[in-house]
């Protein structure tokens, strides 16, 4: 479905795709093997274009879930890494996650951004704020982090619907277990595990409060998700007196 990469100010490049996992029912990571990728940054995302046989053209953004360090090699496996969530009335994700199949290719512009980045020299404590898919960007950095040996304290507050609609929680597990100052905290709100102490609900300001990083450690806040989840986020942050300044937001609509 992709076609020869054009010039521009960004340029397109065929992406072909060489593995593929399902984290959720719903999401499936694309391992892209990208010839010429310049490299990415924590938290960037790319432009994803497809198109039919036709010549009916469709783009979409997504973030990219992998990391690539400043310095290293690409990350083994293929150069990038898309977590993408199934929305059953999209037009391009169903695709996505359905229907594309290891050798296809596909067209990719970027990497984009770059305000809600998270690089290796960056020294504050960081809080990650996470509501559903908007999880990908944050994971990005998680795993910057921990290829950089990096010893900035880590916190993820990262609110799903149920336990089976989370990205990455056997890799989250072990990553806490086995990288020093990195924590998860998850947030259900709609069912949570058995025995879990809290009853379902969404991110609120005790939640903040106790699971995130007091305003005098000045850390760097990250939040991405729906537009709803990172206005009430971004809202609390504030007023719980964080500087605005190093509170980042990025979020996206039902089409995106």
């Amino acid at each position: 479905m992709a076609r020869a990469a054009i010039p521009g100010r960004l340029t397109w490049r065929a992406a072909t795709l060489t593995a593929a996992r399902w984290e959720t029912p719903t999401a499936r990571t694309l391992v892209l093997d990208v010839p010429g990728w310049p490299g990415h940054a924590a938290g960037q995302h790319i432009d994803v274009r497809l198109t039919a046989d036709d010549g009916y053209r469709a783009q979409r953004s997504y973030s990219i879930a992998s990391a690539w360090p400043s310095g290293t090699e690409a990350p083994a496996g293929g150069q990038v890494e898309l977590t993408i969530q199934r929305l059953d009335d999209g037009e391009v994700s169903p695709y996505l996650t359905d229907g594309l199949q290891v050798g296809d290719q596909l067209e990719l512009r970027g990497p984009v951004g770059g305000w809600f980045v998270w690089r290796e020299k960056q020294t504050a404590p960081v809080l990650l704020l996470a509501g559903g898919s908007g999880v990908v960007p944050l994971m990005a950095m998680i795993r910057a982090r921990g290829a950089a040996h990096g010893r900035q304290p880590f916190r993820l507050i990262y609110s799903v619907r149920t336990p089976d609609d989370a990205c990455y929680a056997p890799e989250l597990a072990r990553r806490v277990r086995e990288e020093h100052g990195l924590d998860v905290r998850y947030v259900y709100t709609r069912k949570a595990p058995d025995g879990w102490p809290d009853p379902p609900k969404r991110i609120d300001v005790p939640t903040i409060n106790t699971y995130g990083w007091p305003p005098d450690f000045q850390p760097d806040c990250y939040v991405c998700g729906p537009t709803s989840f990172v206005e009430t986020a971004a809202d609390i942050l504030v007023a719980l007196g964080h500087d605005p300044k190093r509170v980042r937001t990025e979020r996206f609509g039902g089409t995106s």
